[in-house]
């Protein structure tokens, strides 16, 4: 029997009803709808814990809630990829003590309206630019991954899955635009709080020795180590906590101060202040990370002890039945780091298997019909939420290219504006849609890693822009050039675009062999990096920064 049966009617009623239930409770909240400030940014009158939960659930994605479980099931996994919270809860205290100040001197809609009345226009597309190719790749990339384990365990085409996020995403923002989409985004961190709970206590009580064998057991394994003291610039040396401090705090001032995605919610509030608790309060989704690894690790444990059906090893290996066998004698198997005992834990990705099919495949086959269809309503929803979010972004800055509403140089009425608005919403939603489906069919192409990487491309110079225009000094030359330099200097330490032209056969593998930061395995022939991709983080903030401020150009004389 194929892992999708156990995925019943019940199931799927307990999904789409909550799916509902939140449509209605979006609806019920709406508030008036007569302004683009009331669609845009809730009327400024959202209280700051809604727009706080909002924060953490769309920095929860789908890809949180079954990666991160994933991430500690692989072979090296462990807590140390909880360090990165240090950066994080940096990054939020200076955005919220400093970043919204600057932000609430003027009735504006992103930061990128407040780059072009300080930097000028041309400034202002060069960051909206930035903000929409990184979008459009990025979030839909996260709505595929969280429906490629939900059409594995439900059985449902993928384009299905796809389109019903799309769809519910697309009514979600309509509705309501911002206000719907910060309280259904309340509902998703609820959900994800109360489905986390659930998960991890029944797998506790499926554990022979309970909690304190589970830490046990997962500690001798080394799945328990959370610090990472080593220094250093190679690829292997992500989760430490020099990364955490010096390379993190810049992802996250561009993630959560600039980019519109996540600052469009700060706007939503009624005064500076609150808007800045609303950002820094949002540090405690970090404790649904902690959650998503103690099951994760909760789960290396269970298994460890029960070993995976040949159900389970099918579906996660992607094998028909016949295989089952050969691929249990062909995997790895963690080993204890200490005394090399071998675990019944095999690794996934060492037999073309994928670890984030592990925690949904335990959803479906361990938890009780309904109560499974709860927890992956929670994975739907985290991409809808995704979406939704997005959408209204993306809205948003389309429109301010078009009209300029912050200027008031337009002639045209509000409800003019709000009708242009929601056709925007429609078309970057069918838009983005499409771009998702088209990436589900794209099966040897590698846009996967290219659109993950997104951020390594525009965070830095975004966060160069923004500090340029709070000095009310840049040109729009030197941003420009600093951006591109930027865009460069990435392409020489991630492979995701050298992939992409090798693939579409534009280039040959033994071209690359002239860059000294990327090295070619001939045996495998791929291409693998020798720098770790975060620190481009501050080093593409400076880049921009530095040619912003200092290379020549006609320099905007708004303040």
């Amino acid at each position: 029997m194929s892992i999708h049966e156990n995925f019943t009617l019940i199931d799927w009623a307990v999904v789409f009803g909550y799916l509902l239930l939140t449509t209605w409770v979006g609806h019920a909240m709406r508030g008036k709808q007569g302004t683009i400030k009331d669609f845009f940014l809730g009327g400024r009158s959202l209280p700051w814990p809604a727009v706080s939960g909002s924060i953490i659930a769309t920095e929860i994605s789908g890809v949180t809630f079954i990666g991160v479980p994933g991430t500690l099931f692989a072979l090296h996994g462990d807590f140390t990829y909880l360090q990165w919270a240090v950066g994080s809860i940096i990054a939020r205290i200076i955005v919220g003590t400093f970043f919204v100040k600057v932000y609430y001197e003027r009735e504006i809609y992103s930061p990128y309206d407040y780059m072009g009345i300080r930097l000028g226009s041309g400034v202002k597309v060069l960051a909206t630019m930035l903000f929409t190719v990184g979008s459009i790749l990025g979030q839909s990339v996260r709505v595929l991954v969280a429906a490629i384990p939900l059409k594995v365990v439900t059985g449902m085409d993928i384009s299905i899955c796809i389109i019903i996020i799309g769809v519910f995403a697309i009514g979600w923002t309509l509705m309501g635009g911002m206000r719907t989409v910060i309280w259904t985004d309340v509902m998703q961190f609820l959900l994800f709080l109360v489905g986390g709970i659930i998960a991890l206590i029944w797998l506790i009580g499926g554990i022979s020795g309970g909690w304190s064998e589970m830490i046990e057991t997962a500690k001798e394994f080394g799945r328990t180590r959370s610090v990472d003291p080593r220094f250093g610039i190679g690829p292997e040396l992500k989760f430490t906590l020099w990364v955490a401090i010096f390379a993190v705090p810049f992802q996250n001032l561009g993630i959560f101060g600039v980019d519109q995605l996540m600052a469009q919610r700060m706007f939503c509030c009624k005064t500076a202040k609150q808007a800045g608790k609303a950002i820094i309060y949002s540090s405690i989704g970090q404790l649904v990370t902690v959650l998503m690894l103690l099951i994760g690790a909760a789960l290396f444990v269970n298994y460890h002890q029960n070993g995976f059906t040949d159900q389970e090893i099918s579906t996660i290996f992607d094998v028909p039945f016949s295989e089952v066998q050969e691929v249990r004698e062909g995997v790895q198997y963690s080993e204890h780091p200490v005394t090399q005992e071998t675990s019944n834990v095999p690794v996934p990705e060492s037999y073309g298997g994928k670890s984030g099919y592990v925690f949904p495949v335990w959803i479906v086959n361990a938890l009780p019909v309904g109560l499974s269809g709860l927890i992956l309503a929670g994975i739907f929803a985290a991409a809808i939420s995704s979406l939704d979010s997005i959408l209204a972004a993306l809205s948003q800055t389309s429109l301010s290219l078009m009209y300029n509403p912050e200027k008031k140089t337009h002639n045209l009425s509000q409800a003019q504006l709000m009708l242009r608005s929601r056709l925007l919403v429609i078309f970057w939603g069918l838009a983005l849609t499409g771009f998702t489906l088209l990436l589900s069919v794209a099966k040897n192409i590698p846009i996967l890693p290219l659109a993950f990487g997104m951020t390594t491309y525009t965070v830095g110079p975004m966060l160069g822009i923004f500090i340029c225009s709070i000095l009310g000094k840049g040109t729009f030359r030197g941003l420009m050039i600093g951006a591109v330099i930027s865009f460069f200097a990435v392409m020489c330490v991630q492979t995701d675009i050298w992939d992409l032209l090798i693939k579409m056969k534009f280039l040959d593998l033994q071209n690359l062999d002239f860059l000294p930061t990327l090295e070619i395995d001939e045996i495998n022939g791929s291409l693998n990096s020798k720098f770790l991709f975060a620190w481009m983080w501050p080093i593409t903030f400076l880049i921009t920064m530095t040619f912003g401020l200092f290379f020549p150009g006609k320099r905007n004389s708004q303040s």
